[in-house]
């Protein structure tokens, strides 16, 4: 990109701008690219290659999905990167892949039994599990197809499932290494639990929302000795095994030790100080039901309380006889009831919002339950996850979101890993009839013999998903793909997850690879937002298709919306005009490029000498190197959305409106300038389109090639800073713009029409800048001052006097009018404004957005007023 670059190798140039049709059809255009793509083999890495190695692994979507705008904003940045990087000259890898979606996978299937009259009990558990097989071939991964529609650049020829016998091999490995070294274990502990599902589920698979239920106020014990607790969950009163009080509140010091009758049982109930509870909030004593609450269940092991649960898996009570069978919803109203019979409700609140977790994939309220369950102790896999980050090995991007990644992996829990489904890794442990317990790994026998049984749960889908960045490479095996693709360069992913998933991911690849960090960066993401920045939702009517955007605007559009929004861990607000700004966007790049085109842009050839070029060719090459510059930074950074700007604003507001428009009349005269202009054009085009390729493949493709008679942006070269600059040219072409739009402005104040053409004198004696009076005249229709001219309105501008006659455009009294009366509502409306905002007691009565909005309109009004004083002032007469 300086006057001596050579443009890249090129197979010859098209025959140019016939080639191209008059519009942009998208439709027309994408799917026959991609394929050719896919065809011929551009998105698949060499693992013999001796280019560097550059690695993304697709965070898997569930086999059940299907493609959002959070997938489509995620793919979008991830297609970009690995783009850029393989333009770059690196071996570049974007590996994708599937999630089997245990809980998910297994609900659709048995959706699909019930309207068979049927339940997996009926099938069996191996019939049913071929059954869900079979469904996965036949309706499974519909988001792979619409993952080729949005142009993701994935290697097909590695796509890998979560259930498939290579990564299967790999959930058997580590889980037997994980067990032989004591990292996973049998306990009773409590979990969440899915009444309608029947088993547990992790916590990412529980949506909180704010139900409206009642919280009662229960008095236990009798006279002296008794206590009120406030709860919203009166059915689980029937396994209290406590009553707990801070240690240090008075109120109630007379009763620790002592205890006290639980009502509606023929039980009693000790009274424990512990210091969890907060004496401030309620009545300061809160009831302790080990089996059925988390907190309680701590309370319960630090006093040696016994857990009794008293609910089925189904959340049906099982004990005291007259709730026994009862729906928990059902005993929670007749227990109030009872409870209000006997005169122990002191106080009722209804109805009450509260928080409650409800299961992602039915809705069903979730009940926390003591349950036998395998677990991952996972403080060692953490503190290693945490110091990879503390000591560098690992970035996060934008650094601000590292605490919550510390907050979570300094303090994680032991890690539930058993699920009570059927579609999943089965764990491998063998029961024998004697209480033996056996870890079968993947190259060994499991026992034989009469009373050796499988444990019948199967794993945690985030167990394996957990090992995605390196089971997906070949491991256990030590394949060349590990060995050259792993540990991987971007985790790029949303925060909402980075508790869930990057934390499993970073403890499993530690441990599993020698304590090689499973990738050097993790780029966390925001959610998309619809335009006024509240959460889609397939429940709300905000919900969108992103395949309908696409089949309304194209690919490009979506994928530049959605770039142009990702700013570092920030949430990204999106909507369809925007989108249709982005097609726009597209279109003119595409009128752009086959007008330049028409007009004899070429690649061919090196760059003329900078003796040859034009002050606006020297502009436009300086400030292309910088926006290489400054685009490769963006990029870098993972600030997509900076990137975007910037590459829209050039394209659109330099190349194509003002280099564009400033050479027509070099063009049009012909000559050597025309040739040099024509190769300058080319260049700013090649470039502009390589650094677009990335975010907008397809456009920028067809476009290119017709360009340049080059094979492919996919595999050329990414285009570098040169160094070039020439702050002369540019502050020059600051002048031009500066006077042209000036005159602009001034002719729309007039009331001018932007093409009605106007007789003027344009002096640029002492401004330097009489090369550019031809463009300057086209750009602002100014004709030459003929006989009789007489100017009703000179503009010095820049150093330039503009001297306009408009006696044969504008009827000057009329316009004084029109000017006068608008003048007089700006005032009336200062008026208003300051007298509100000199109103002492309107301002301390009044919203602060009312006082602003009131700042505002008082801030427009004196704008108006000095543009309408200047307009009247500039009018002859």
């Amino acid at each position: 990109m300086t006057e001596n670059t050579q443009p890249p190798a090129t197979t010859g140039p098209h025959s140019a701008a016939t080639e191209l049709p008059t519009q942009y059809a998208p439709a027309e255009v994408e799917g026959p690219l991609y394929e050719r793509w896919v065809e011929r083999g551009y998105f698949e890495a060499d693992a013999a290659s001796d280019k560097p190695p550059y690695t993304i692994v697709i965070p898997p979507p569930n086999v059940t999905g299907t493609l959002h705008l959070g997938h489509a904003f995620q793919h979008t940045l991830m297609d970009a990167l690995t783009r850029r990087k393989r333009m770059q000259g690196y071996e570049a890898l974007w590996l994708p892949g599937m999630d089997h979606a245990g809980i998910a996978t297994q609900n659709k299937v048995e959706q699909q039994l019930a309207d068979e009259g049927k339940s997996r009990h009926d099938l069996g558990r191996e019939e049913f599990v071929e059954r869900v097989w079979k469904w996965k071939q036949e309706y499974g991964g519909r988001i792979l197809g619409q993952m080729r529609r949005l142009g993701d650049g994935v290697d097909w020829s590695r796509e890998r499932f979560t259930m498939d016998e290579g990564l299967s091999r790999a959930v058997l490995t580590i889980f037997k290494r994980l067990f032989d070294d004591g990292l996973i274990y049998r306990a009773e502990r409590i979990i969440n639990w899915c009444p309608r599902c029947l088993t547990a589920i992790s916590d990412i698979e529980v949506d909180y929302q704010e139900d409206a239920g009642e919280l009662v106020s229960i008095r236990y014990g009798e006279g002296d000795d008794s206590i009120v607790v406030a709860t919203t969950r009166a059915e689980t009163m029937l396994g209290d095994t406590a009553v707990a009080v801070h240690p240090e509140d008075e109120r109630y010091a007379h009763l620790i030790g002592k205890r006290i009758k639980l009502p509606l049982t023929d039980r009693t109930i000790p009274v424990v100080a512990d210091s969890h509870v907060d004496p401030e909030f309620g009545t300061g004593a809160v009831k302790v039901t080990p089996a059925h609450d988390p907190n309680d269940f701590a309370i319960g092991q630090r006093h040696d309380l016994p857990s009794l649960s008293v609910m089925d898996e189904r959340g049906v009570i099982t004990v005291h006889g007259p709730f026994e069978g009862l729906d928990r919803f059902e005993a929670r109203s007749a227990i109030v009831a009872a409870l209000r019979e006997q005169g122990r409700i002191v106080a009722e609140k209804r109805p009450y919002l509260h928080s409650v977790g409800h299961c992602s994939r039915c809705k069903t309220t979730v009940e926390p339950r003591l349950s036998m369950q395998w677990w991952v102790k996972v403080e060692p896999l953490a503190k290693a996850a945490g110091d990879a980050v503390r000591d560098g090995r690992v970035a996060i991007h934008p650094p601000e979101l590292a605490k919550r990644y510390f907050d979570w992996v300094d303090n994680m829990h032991d890690w539930c890993i058993s699920r009570q489904l059927w579609w999943g890794h089965r764990i491998p442990v063998w029961y024998g009839p004697d209480g033996e317990t056996v870890c079968v790994g993947p190259d060994e026998q499991p026992p034989a013999g009469e009373g050796w049984t499988q444990d019948q749960d199967v794993l945690d889908t985030w167990f394996s998903s957990g090992l995605w960045p390196f089971s997906t490479l070949g491991w256990p095996e030590n394949t060349k793909d590990l060995e050259k693709f792993y540990p991987t360069d971007v985790l790029l992913t949303g925060h909402d997850i980075i508790f869930f998933w990057v934390a499993r991911m970073m403890m499993f690849g530690l441990y599993a690879m020698d304590g090689k960090e499973p990738f050097h960066t993790i780029a966390l993401t925001g959610l998309v937002r619809d335009e006024h920045g509240k959460k889609m939702s397939k429940s709300n009517p905000n919900s969108v298709d992103p395949l309908d955007w696409m089949d309304a605007y194209g690919a490009d559009a979506v994928r530049f919306t959605l770039a142009r929004g990702a700013n570092p861990g920030a949430d990204v607000p999106i909507g369809e005009d925007w989108v249709q700004a982005s097609r726009n966007f597209a279109n003119k790049i595409w009128n752009a490029t086959r007008f330049a085109l028409i007009n004899g842009a070429t690649v061919e050839g090196p760059l003329p000498d900078a003796a040859e070029l034009s002050a606006t060719d020297r502009w436009i090459l300086s400030r292309l190197n910088t926006v290489v510059a400054e685009a490769d930074a963006a990029y870098d950074g993972y600030e997509f959305a900076k990137a975007s700007d910037l590459l829209f604003h050039f394209a659109w507001d330099e190349v194509f409106d003002w280099y564009v428009e400033l050479s027509k009349t070099v063009f049009a005269a012909g000559g050597r300038p025309a040739e040099v202009s024509q190769r300058v054009l080319g260049e700013v085009l090649d470039v502009t389109l390589k650094l677009l390729h990335p975010v907008m493949p397809f456009v920028t493709e067809e476009l290119w090639t017709t360009l340049t008679g080059g094979e492919s942006l996919v595999i050329t070269t990414w285009p570098q800073d040169s160094g070039y600059r020439d702050e002369a040219a540019e502050a020059e072409l600051a002048t031009v713009r500066k006077l042209v739009t000036e005159v602009r402005r001034f002719r729309a104040d007039q009331g001018l029409q932007p093409g009605q053409r106007v007789p003027a004198t344009l002096d640029l004696s002492g401004t330097g800048l009489a090369a550019h009076e031809e463009a300057v005249r086209q750009l602002l229709r100014l004709t030459p001052a003929g006989d009789g001219f007489a100017a009703t309105a000179s503009l010095p501008v820049a150093g330039a006097v503009v001297a306009l006659d408009l006696s044969g455009a504008i009827d000057f009294a009329a316009e004084r009018k029109r000017l006068t009366k608008d003048l007089g509502l700006a005032e009336k409306e200062l008026k208003q404004a300051t007298a509100k905002l000199g109103n002492e007691g309107f301002l301390a009565k009044a919203p602060a957005e009312v006082v602003e909005k009131i700042k505002a309109r008082k801030a427009t009004a004196e704008a108006d007023i000095d543009r309408l004083t200047t307009q009247l002032a500039n009018l002859p007469g």
